[in-house]
């Protein structure tokens, strides 16, 4: 089995794949491997303003995630937008199950929400971005921005404390060496494109 860290090419490599964001990103899903993913609610609308509502996003995410094959790395659910990093099925030489996996992810939870809300048809979900994550520095720069979302967007003073993503369970698996690994790659250019999207 390859190493990630054994096949990552340069950043800039990494990253040509996403200058198209935000109107209609191209998914470019041709290669299996690790992918980070940031999807936003349309025009963003909070419609996740709630610990349930939030609950029901992240609960979906995770369900077909897992029945798609997709292993999650780390995750964050926010009012408006969530990111992922996840390792596409080993089993297959391309990522494309990655459409079916949102398209199944945004149709029920938006079915849900309109159900709540009383407002059949409404659309929820912008397009969605995808970066495949080839350069280790890239990699391990967005599992941090991933753990760290609830962070930057100021709604927790620490990672751990956001219900909705994965920093708890991570600090929990891994080693304190590792996790401050981690925690040192900077994020802030990733913020600011992501903020801009």
């Amino acid at each position: 089995m390859t190493n990630i860290m054994d096949t990552l090419p340069t950043e800039e490599a990494s990253h040509a794949g996403t200058r198209d964001w935000p109107h209609a990103p191209p998914h470019r899903l041709e290669q299996a491997g690790v992918y980070f993913v940031t999807a936003r609610t349309r025009n963003r609308v909070h419609f996740f303003n709630s610990p349930e509502r939030l609950t029901l996003l992240q609960h979906a995410l995770l369900a077909h995630a897992s029945r798609y094959g997709w292993r999650m790395e780390a995750w964050a659910v926010l009012s408006n937008h969530y990111h992922f990093v996840a390792h596409s099925p080993v089993e297959v030489t391309t990522a494309e199950s990655l459409v079916k996996l949102l398209r199944h992810v945004h149709g029920d939870v938006s079915r849900q929400l309109n159900r709540l809300d009383g407002t059949p048809g409404r659309e929820c979900w912008q397009n969605y971005r995808e970066t495949h994550l080839t350069f280790q520095r890239s990699y391990l720069a967005r599992l941090n921005y991933t753990h760290n979302n609830a962070v930057h967007h100021r709604l927790v003073s620490s990672a751990a404390d956001y219900e909705w993503c994965s920093a708890r369970l991570f600090e929990k698996a891994c080693t304190p060496a590792w996790i401050k690994t981690i925690q040192s790659f900077q994020y802030d250019e990733i913020a600011r494109e992501d903020d801009d999207g």
